[in-house]
């Protein structure tokens, strides 16, 4: 019994050491037949299995069946992104008089941190409790000063934990260490509630708990402008499926990719913004979280993308619901501010509540 200990506690052991010794591995939290898998790369979702209506297990998150293949991913799937997600104008933007110039990795733009943004680096795994009432896993990741251009060093978290019948719970916090510096995290997932293998999400029902949204030039810049989505393809306030409003885009547009601006948004306080329903699998994810903002991106540019089980993701494979402030708010004003001051902690809470339909 003491060499079966002992050797469970050395293979325990040098799985806990993985990100500290800048190796990938892949770690499991499960609750029943409820099951989360997150890689150190990125802090990455890599799978979450759940039933169908018909009790059939699936997996709804797009992929890679290794941490490894994680590292040749260029659309973010599954990773938190950071150290400010979505896009920056110019790769710029002025704080308390003193003008930052980052890296642009998009045209002329930054976009999800930098080409070394949160989504490109291992992950320290400080806590892993794979089974249990609330398994769960906690990840973190210190930003240094200057990092990608960003002023002042950042201590991130994030921590997954499976809560109730089919619930996870997604908690990001990050505390400026010596300088303000701007902050804006967000999980990339990529769902498809009837499996990660099943294609296109067009036939999805989709709501969205938001009546305006902040409208983007042609390199997906924000205008500044807050505006209605109502009598606009942009309108999911009552459920739609997908296809229909996504042909009505302006020409040109490969789908959706646009920050709504979620009602009601008040502080910390969580939120409903958003519900998609899948009616062959039966099943419904809801979302809640404290962020004024969220994204939706129908997975525009996924192309030939070989993922889990050697299945090749195509264009509008999964959508992304990406809760977090709004995109380039460092360079407008009237947007909710994203900047974090030394000592100051930034929240983000996400919930997603899955349930099924008959």
């Amino acid at each position: 019994m003491s060499i079966l200990l002992c050797f469970l506690f050395l293979a325990f052991g040098n799985l806990s050491n993985a990100s500290r010794n800048g190796g990938l591995a892949m770690y499991e939290i499960k609750k029943g037949d409820f099951s989360l898998k997150v890689t150190n790369y990125g802090a990455r979702i890599a799978s979450l299995v759940l039933p169908d209506k018909h009790g059939k297990l699936g997996d709804i998150v797009l992929g890679y069946d290794t941490a490894e293949e994680f590292k040749n991913d260029t659309g973010h799937f599954g990773a938190v992104v950071g150290r400010v997600a979505n896009r920056i104008a110019g790769a710029k933007f002025t704080l308390n008089g003193t003008v930052y110039k980052l890296e642009a990795n998009e045209g002329k733009n930054m976009l999800h941190g930098g080409s070394k943004g949160f989504s490109q680096v291992v992950w320290k795994v400080k806590k892993h409790v794979k089974y249990g009432r609330s398994p769960y896993i906690t990840l973190t990741y210190h930003s240094v000063d200057g990092e990608e251009g960003f002023p002042g060093s950042v201590l991130a978290s994030v921590t997954y934990a499976l809560v109730a019948p089919y619930t996870l719970v997604v908690k990001m916090k990050a505390k400026a260490l010596n300088k303000a510096t701007p902050i804006n995290l967000a999980q990339h997932a990529y769902w498809n509630l009837g499996n990660h293998n099943s294609g296109s999400i067009l036939s999805d029902s989709l709501q969205i708990f938001a009546s305006h949204i902040t409208p983007v030039d042609q390199g997906l810049i924000p205008t500044g402008e807050i505006t209605s989505v109502k009598k606009t393809p942009y309108d999911f306030l009552k459920p739609r499926v997908i296809k229909g409003p996504i042909k009505d885009l302006p020409k040109g547009s490969r789908g959706y990719d646009i920050n709504y601006v979620v009602d009601d948004y008040k502080g910390l306080k969580m939120k409903p913004v958003a519900v998609v329903y899948n009616k062959k699998s039966g099943r419904v994810m809801k979302v809640s979280a404290n962020a004024p903002g969220v994204q939706l991106y129908t997975g525009n540019f996924i192309d030939n993308v070989k993922g889990k089980g050697g299945f090749i993701y195509q264009s509008h494979a999964a959508l992304c619901l990406e809760t977090q402030g709004f995109p380039d708010s460092v360079n407008h004003p009237n947007f909710p501010s994203q900047i974090v001051n030394p000592g100051q902690i930034y929240d983000h809470r996400m919930v997603f509540v899955f349930t099924t339909k008959k």
